[in-house]
Formats: structure tokens, C-alpha cells, sequence
């Protein structure tokens, strides 16, 4: 049988509402549609067809959240770390345009499910903005480019000068930056356990510890096995992302090895004295910057600043990491000293080579998508929605769905064994300024 694994220590599991777990699958069920994981791609999926009538059983290998939707730092960013809205254009057409839509709404629509469901406290929920704050002179260039891109695909953004960067930021360690005010921060795994209620509520079967060993359509319907039973459903929705083949190594080979799992540190510190926080971040906004080896951070619910990071080589990483954090935080804000680190975690994120993310068609009514390239949350919310509105019958061509066939890595054992050490070559790149 299964091994049940605990969720990793974050601060997210000692402040989220907490959630009895669903019992496992045993014996044989058939249902409309089978959604496999329960992070924030699975229980859109499974919200938005059960409000729409289908009957919805959702697999889920651990505990709802316990992969990367429910360990992430908790940033709802309406943008992606590389792929501009023009580049979907130019890839995918029509289909493009709708995506880069789709992402620039992203967070606005997440924040709406949220209040509609009434699951606010539940998220800690701070629709306060998203600030992408530039750390060089000439980023600022790169900054308002990205303002004028995305505005054109409906995106309310604007750009901050040096002073309203400092202004926002309480800090003149950045030089300007762009503002998404759709944008903000959550507990994601809190997030996960109210959507996961939401779900249910609106009909939809829950099943938890449930890792799933295989799936294949026979010609008529989806077959899905697990240890304690089959599911057979018309429709199929894989929803693992960068856990995919993480539990079952043989689940998904092809699509697993299309993407490198890279380890992402997170951390929080202990609650900022009011005279302190008040200097911080007044706004209480989230922010990421330009970086490659990125800087980032936003409060919690009890003040605590939530950050983060990458780092090489071997020891004590956690120490390293939480070191390395707690520097980057008091050299950013000099009225901070480095501050303690109360909880330390990691987990995967999911990169590829141009960091587009993919969506994959499964075959008749079956739908993917993997890559989140370091931001899932709004987008793994948003692909959720629509590859429930394509397995109910939408016509395809008027989703957000630019469909690609899964291209494996070659020699996927030794890119992820080299995958920290990229991180040499961003913080290189962070040395220069781009080239526009």
C-alpha cells in the first residue's frame, strides 16, 4: 500500500484552516470526469465543472495541497517569468492572444472565485497588488516595456519611478518598477483546503491518499487504477504539474520528462515589530523582482515576511538558504537587521528551456498542462477553468488552450541533477544589463 507523507513544515500548514482528509479510493467508480491532483489546476477543474452539472471525482495522491500549490510562497502574479504576451502571438495566433488574456486575468479571477466562494479567511487573502520592482538602472527599461506589452492585452499595469518604487517599497535599493494592482498574496494551502471545500460542496468526490498508477483511454471512456480501485469517466483532467512521476515514477513518463522539477526554498521570519513593518511595505503588495537569482517576499496575516530563494552546492542548505535570505532582506532594507528564520521549506517548481508552459491534449476529452516555470498559482487556477470548459464541450478554438505535443528532455536524469547550478549563469546575467 501507499506511504501517507507528511506536509513539509511551512508556515502555511501552522496558520491554514485545517482539513480531515478525504478516505481513499476502494472499489471500482464511474463518473463524467476523473481529475487527477488535488492542487489549484485539480479543484478549479473539478469547481468549475461541478457548478456546471458533471459529475466530478477528484484523485489526489497525498493531501490536498501538498505538493507545490500548497507549499509556494504564496504569490497571485497576472504575469510569467519570461514568455511575453507578444511571444504567444507570434507562437499560436489567435490561440496565443486569448493565453496572454487568459494570464493577465488570471489573478483578478482567482481573487473572484475566492470572495464568490467565501473562502477569504480561509486563503488569507490580500488582493494588495503585485510589484516587480527592477534592480538596475536599465531594467527600468525592461520594466516599462513589459507595461506597454501587457497593457495591450488588457492587463492594468503601470510603472513606478524611482521614487514611487521607494514610496511603495520603503526602501531606495530598487530603481522603478511595474505594478500589477490585480495581483497580491495568499496561504496557498489554505487556498487549496477552502477551494477543495468549495468543491465539495458543489458536488464534487474527494479522494485523498490516492496515487494514481496509471490511466489510458481503451477507445470509449478513461480507465484510471489505483492501489484500492478503477475509475471510468469520458473525460480526464491530469493535474500534477511539477509533481508529476513524483509519486509513481512511471505515471506520465513522457510528460514528466518534458520538464526539470528545480527545488525552490521558502521561509518566514518572525512577525515585524509594528514601527518596523510599518517602514515595509506599507501597502502590503507582493513582490518579486528583476533578478534571476530572484528577491522576493510579502507578509502573512500575522506580519511575518515571507521570502525565499535559490541556491548551489551541497551542506547544510536549508542553514545556507535561510542565511542567504535573511542578507538579502537587510541589504534591501536597511532598517532591518537580518531577521530570524521561523519556518524553512522547499519543494519543486517546474522549469523548461524557454519557459513557454504547455498544454497537452490527452487524447478524446483529455486534457494537461505542465510548466509553471515559478508561477502557478494564478495560472494553474486559470488552466484549470479552461480545460474544464474544453472537456465539457466548448469549442476549442475559442479557448486559451495552444496545444503542443510532449517533447521529452534528453539525458532529463542529468538536467536535473544540473539544474541549481544554473543559477551561476542568472546571477551573471544579473551583472549586465539587458540588451533591448
Amino acid at each position: 500500500m501507499s506511504t501517507s507523507l507528511p506536509f513539509p513544515p511551512t508556515i502555511w500548514l501552522e496558520t491554514a484552516p485545517e482539513r480531515a482528509p478525504a478516505p481513499a479510493l476502494s472499489g471500482n467508480a464511474e463518473t463524467d470526469t476523473v481529475v487527477i491532483g488535488g492542487g489549484l489546476t485539480g479543484l478549479s477543474a473539478a469547481r468549475h465543472l461541478a457548478k456546471a452539472g458533471r459529475d466530478v471525482l477528484l484523485l489526489e495522491g497525498q493531501g490536498v495541497g501538498w505538493g507545490a500549490s500548497g507549499r509556494n510562497n504564496g504569490q497571485v502574479i497576472p504575469t510569467l517569468t519570461a514568455a511575453e504576451p507578444d511571444a504567444w502571438v507570434s507562437r499560436f495566433g489567435d490561440t496565443g492572444k486569448l493565453f496572454a488574456e487568459m494570464i493577465g486575468a488570471s489573478a483578478g479571477m482567482l481573487y473572484d472565485a475566492i470572495r464568490e466562494e467565501d473562502i477569504v479567511s480561509d486563503a488569507d487573502a490580500e488582493q494588495t497588488g503585485w510589484f516587480q520592482p527592477a534592480h538596475s538602472p536599465g531594467r527600468t527599461k525592461l520594466s516599462q516595456k513589459r507595461v506597454d506589452a501587457w497593457s495591450r492585452f488588457g492587463l492594468e499595469v503601470a510603472y513606478l519611478d524611482h521614487k514611487a518604487t521607494s514610496d511603495l517599497l520603503g526602501t531606495d535599493h530598487w530603481y522603478g518598477g511595474m505594478l500589477a494592482p490585480s495581483g497580491g498574496h495568499i496561504n496557498p494551502l489554505g487556498l487549496a483546503r477552502g477551494l477543495a471545500k468549495a468543491a465539495e460542496r458543489h458536488g464534487v468526490t474527494i479522494h485523498e491518499n490516492t496515487p494514481v498508477l496509471s490511466y489510458e483511454h481503451d477507445g470509449t471512456k478513461w480507465i484510471v487504477k489505483t492501489e484500492g480501485g478503477t475509475v471510468t469517466a469520458r473525460a480526464l483532467i491530469l493535474a500534477t504539474n511539477a509533481y508529476t512521476g513524483e509519486l509513481v515514477p512511471r505515471l506520465a513518463r513522457r510528460l514528466a520528462h518534458s520538464i526539470v522539477p528545480v527545488s525552490s526554498w521558502q521561509m518566514s521570519t518572525e512577525p515585524l515589530s509594528d514601527d518596523i513593518r510599518a517602514t515595509i511595505l506599507p501597502g502590503r503588495q507582493a513582490v518579486s523582482d528583476t533578478r534571476g537569482d530572484l528577491r522576493f517576499f510579502h507578509y502573512d496575516r500575522d506580519n511575518r515576511l515571507i521570502t525565499g530563494g535559490a541556491i548551489m552546492g551541497f551542506g547544510d542548505l536549508a542553514k545556507r538558504m535561510a542565511n542567504k535570505a535573511a542578507n538579502n532582506l537587510a541589504d534591501s532594507f536597511p532598517q532591518l537587521a537580518p531577521p530570524k528564520m521561523t519556518h524553512i521549506w522547499n519543494g519543486y517548481l517546474s522549469m523548461n528551456w524557454d519557459r513557454f508552459p504547455r498544454v497537452h491534449s490527452l487524447g478524446p476529452n483529455g486534457w494537461t498542462w505542465i510548466g509553471c516555470n515559478g508561477r502557478g498559482v494564478a495560472l494553474g487556477y486559470a488552466l484549470g477553468r479552461e480545460m474544464a470548459r474544453a472537456v465539457d464541450g466548448e469549442d476549442i478554438s475559442g479557448l486559451a488552450l495552444p496545444t503542443t505535443e510532449p517533447k521529452p528532455l534528453p539525458f532529463h536524469a542529468i538536467g536535473r541533477a544540473i539544474a541549481p547550478y544554473y543559477l551561476a549563469w542568472y546571477k551573471f546575467k544579473d551583472r549586465m544589463e539587458p540588451k533591448l
